[in-house]
């Protein structure tokens, strides 16, 4: 089968496109042939290795996984012997950011873990986008405690993390203050956001608003700049580590303070959560924002797009016509 691999880390051409074996499911998996996945950030943070840390996750020395792609919709193609809940000929969607596999035609992924059924009238492409931004967006929100009818800014809210967290934010019953760019107003305004803040016309530090949450989803701010936008109690929390990995001991040290503080959950992602986008799917709580299309042997310039920093929502990486 044809499959994207990285051998060691580095710039986006250490991707390459071969020829690998097909997968064999074992007796708890289910082998999937992949119609699309994502070009993202967290597969962008492992090739890279940029943050050393996360070689204690991917390979300390070189990849142990060394096909990418942490979001994956497909066929089922086959099961295991142990597997009673999919079967042959199910459509799925599913994330997998530890053994990863979604840049090639197959994979195999535990039937347990977090796989579930495409919603009816989704096609591949949209279903491969709907998990990885997301997470990361929900396992924040949760994480703050953000009541209904309390106030969150989100810093970056056309990236795949912001433009989800506008939206679960939104479901949650809270009033979302958005910060996004010129072109991008009218699209965080159809998803929810009840006020926009342009960045490139206004200072989004002089808002009069204060906030029980404030969330970067773009690790572009730090708790210094946001700390005087926050309510008592607020909490503030980045996607990114922040300068010399500030956000890791602040969210060690502030908490011992009792007013504002900054939080960094450990992003999880299991069965329970991808139920519950699943279900604000098919409840139109939750559409992921799609930017552009690459193929599989477009790999490398799919890379180097999303490492500009300027994606709008997810790129999508079509496996099968």
């Amino acid at each position: 089968m044809k499959a994207v691999i990285y051998k060691k880390y580095g710039p986006p051409e250490v991707a390459q496109l071969v020829e690998i074996p097909q997968p064999v499911p074992a007796s708890n998996e289910v082998l999937i042939k992949v119609y699309a996945s994502t070009v993202n950030r967290t597969d962008s943070g492992f090739r890279s290795a940029e943050y050393f840390i996360s070689r204690f996750w991917s390979g300390l020395f070189r990849p142990k996984y060394q096909t990418l792609g942490c979001e994956f919709a497909g066929v089922i193609e086959s099961t295991g012997s142990d597997v009673t809940t999919f079967k042959k000929g199910d459509r799925v969607f599913g994330f997998n950011d530890k053994t990863c596999g979604g840049h090639a035609e197959y994979l195999t992924t535990a039937a347990d873990g977090a796989i579930a059924l495409i919603p009816e009238n989704y096609d591949f492409e949209t279903a491969a986008a709907f998990t990885e931004g997301a997470h990361y967006a929900l396992c924040d929100i949760r994480s703050s405690g953000i009541q209904k009818g309390q106030h969150a800014l989100v810093y970056g809210a056309t990236g795949a993390i912001g433009s989800a967290a506008v939206q679960l934010l939104k479901y949650f019953g809270v009033h979302v203050t958005a910060v996004c760019n010129t072109k991008s107003v009218e699209l965080v305004r159809s998803l929810g956001a009840d006020v926009v803040i342009d960045y490139q016309t206004e200072d989004f530090t002089k808002t009069s608003q204060r906030f029980e949450l404030v969330f970067d989803a773009v690790g572009k701010s730090s708790f210094g700049a946001c700390k005087p936008l926050m309510t008592k109690k607020g909490k503030y929390v980045s996607t990114e580590l922040g300068k010399n990995a500030e956000n890791i001991y602040l969210a060690l040290f502030t908490p011992l303070f009792g007013g504002k503080k900054v939080i960094f959950p450990i992003p999880t992602m299991n069965k329970e959560m991808i139920d519950f986008l699943k279900h604000r799917v098919e409840n139109g709580d939750f559409k992921p924002v799609i930017d552009r299309t690459y193929r599989l042997e477009e790999i490398v310039e799919a890379y180097k797009y999303v490492e500009t920093g300027q994606k709008t929502g997810n790129v999508i990486l079509k496996i099968v016509d």
